[in-house]
């Protein structure tokens, strides 16, 4: 039986001719592939700086060291996310609380975003740092979060590791217009792919400087940052506490490859969600919205099961469709669930009840630029037959 995965990796002879390019050079890491790569991501989403890393967890990280968070600081992001978007916040050594989502893009909501915020601005505990999560490929609404952050005096980390390739007012996600920092991830699922890594995008040199540095231990070349004069061309220094955070340059080629074919691979995602808009209207399953103000890079296709008229409730259809053979996921179990959390700060389920609602039904189908109709009709198909249904000829 053909498996069918909810992600994959979309790679052509280009990519592999430009890997093996690199790996026939003199350099496999720290040369020209990087700075490459991150100029071309700094054009086409038309930020100022860039900086490559070896994931989109140490983005995060580095964002959230670059914008002083620490101990006794508070950072506030979705629920509905990977752990990465909160744990970033826990190694600075900061609390981590979640607003709530909306329901119909998924995304943290701006109601539930301000209310928290004047709750908090009443007892003193207001963030340092918010963390938008653009969920599924799609934007939350920044410019409303940007004028929260204004009047509350918070900054802003746009978690796009879902949305390379999207767009919010008609502008590219990443150009940190509404936000101090953005991640994007390159993760094989994820819409192009260096097998992993990271980027931080921003428009701030200082954000950038920081950053840059703190992906190499913490070390400058640069006699401007420098305590005193070099005193030759060999000479570094380490000025702050760092990381080895670093992309190298067989994985940036891959990138500079995969980013030249980024708007392509996004209108193929749109196709296969369009056509499974269509065959799945009547199915008895709630539909992802496009929000007017973005749009989504379409990094996840999620459905919610209508358990009455489904006559079956989501862990059937879920096992319905792994025993064809269509290796579903759900995307996510709430952050403030999973035990570590949970022992850490007790969160109520009651205080998130459209994240609850939510993760109840969801189902990720799959989506990926060579998925065709045969296999999206055969996903239809598995969700509507009972484990054990047999067709007769």
């Amino acid at each position: 039986m053909k498996q069918i995965p909810y992600g994959r990796h979309f790679i052509d002879q280009t990519d592999i001719d430009s890997v093996l390019e690199v790996l026939n050079s003199d350099f496999l890491t720290q040369g020209p592939q990087v700075p490459a790569f991150e100029k071309a991501v700094c054009e086409y989403v038309s930020a100022k700086h860039a900086i490559a890393v070896n994931s989109a967890t140490s983005a995060l990280h580095l964002a959230c060291i670059a914008l002083g968070v620490g101990k006794g600081d508070y950072v506030w992001t979705s629920p509905i996310s990977f752990v990465a978007s909160s744990n970033c916040a826990l190694y600075c050594g900061a609390d981590v609380d979640f607003v709530d989502i909306d329901s119909k893009s998924y995304n943290m909501s701006v109601d539930r975003l301000r209310e928290k915020l004047e709750k908090a601005k009443a007892e003193n505990k207001l963030p340092k740092v918010v963390i938008p999560v653009h969920f599924s490929g799609q934007s939350c609404d920044m410019e409303k979060i940007a004028a929260l952050a204004k009047e509350y005096n918070f900054r802003v980390i746009e978690d796009a590791s879902h949305a390379i390739g999207g767009s919010y007012l008609n502008e590219k996600v990443g150009n940190c217009k509404y936000s101090d920092v953005t991640i994007f991830s390159f993760h094989p699922v994820k819409i192009i792919t260096t097998g992993e890594g990271g980027m931080c995008t921003t428009n701030d040199s200082e954000i950038a400087n920081l950053i840059y540095r703190l992906r190499s231990h913490g070390i400058t070349r640069n006699p401007k940052e420098m305590t005193e004069q070099p005193d030759g061309p060999w000479y570094y220094q380490q000025i702050d506490l760092g990381f080895n955070y670093r992309m190298n340059d067989i994985q940036a080629a891959l990138g500079v490859s995969q980013l030249k074919r980024l708007d392509t691979i996004v209108e193929k995602r749109h196709k296969v969600r369009e056509y499974y808009d269509k065959i799945l209207k009547d199915v008895g399953v709630v539909l992802p919205e496009q929000m007017d103000y973005a749009k989504s890079s379409l990094h996840l296709y999620v459905i919610q099961v209508i358990e009455k008229e489904m006559n079956a409730d989501r862990k059937e259809i879920f096992e319905r469709l792994r025993v064809s053979g269509i290796l579903v996921n759900v995307h996510y179990i709430p952050i403030y669930r999973q035990p570590y959390y949970q022992k850490k700060y007790g969160f109520k389920y009651s205080d998130f009840p459209e994240a609850e609602k939510y993760y109840s039904n969801t189902i990720s189908i799959p989506i990926y630029p060579e998925l065709n109709q045969e296999d999206q009709d055969r996903v239809k198909d598995a969700m509507s037959k009972p484990i054990g249904h047999q067709v007769l000829f």
